[in-house]
């Protein structure tokens, strides 16, 4: 449960409509990973980012996310990337490895190219945790992501 979350401010009308978005979603979980991408979709309509804006990309795993996610920001085709993907914890040290590069890259992401990049990948222990994250509404981490990239674009772009 969240305690103390500050809100951000909503958006202003078309303050987002030219927004471009890419939704990077990995192969695995499919399921968890469609249900971030609807709480990701519903977050873009909420904030007013046109549909014709919002463009899906898929990468092979949660691992690939920050190269994929780089290249999607260095070809100028969007402005801002929200990742999707769900990393569950198994019986062997591969979730550390892949959910641990996979965060720090896409923090090396965000520093090497100033473009906002939304992290909605879970990293949970079982898939019940997932499913709990990737429900309807905006508690939803998909959409989570999504507010939080825009979030940060808006930042971005008043400092320019």
């Amino acid at each position: 449960m969240k305690t103390g979350y500050a809100a951000p401010r909503k958006p202003g009308k078309k303050e987002f409509s030219g927004v471009r978005v890419a939704l990077l979603a990995t192969r695995w979980n499919v399921d968890i990973v469609d249900a971030l991408l609807k709480g990701a979709r519903e977050c873009c309509k909420d904030w007013g980012v046109s549909d014709d804006n919002v463009k899906v990309y898929y990468a092979p795993g949660a691992y690939e996310i920050p190269l994929a996610a780089q290249t999607i920001l260095d070809s100028g085709e969007a402005d801002t990337v929200v990742t999707l993907g769900a990393v569950i914890r198994g019986d062997t040290p591969h979730f550390e490895f892949v959910a641990g590069e996979c965060s720090r890259g896409l923090m090396d992401v965000q520093l090497k190219t100033g473009g906002p990049v939304g992290f909605g990948v879970l990293t949970v222990n079982t898939v019940e945790q997932a499913w709990e994250r990737a429900g309807p509404g905006n508690t939803n981490k998909g959409y989570e992501a999504a507010a939080a990239a825009l979030e940060m674009l808006r930042l971005v772009r008043s400092l320019a």
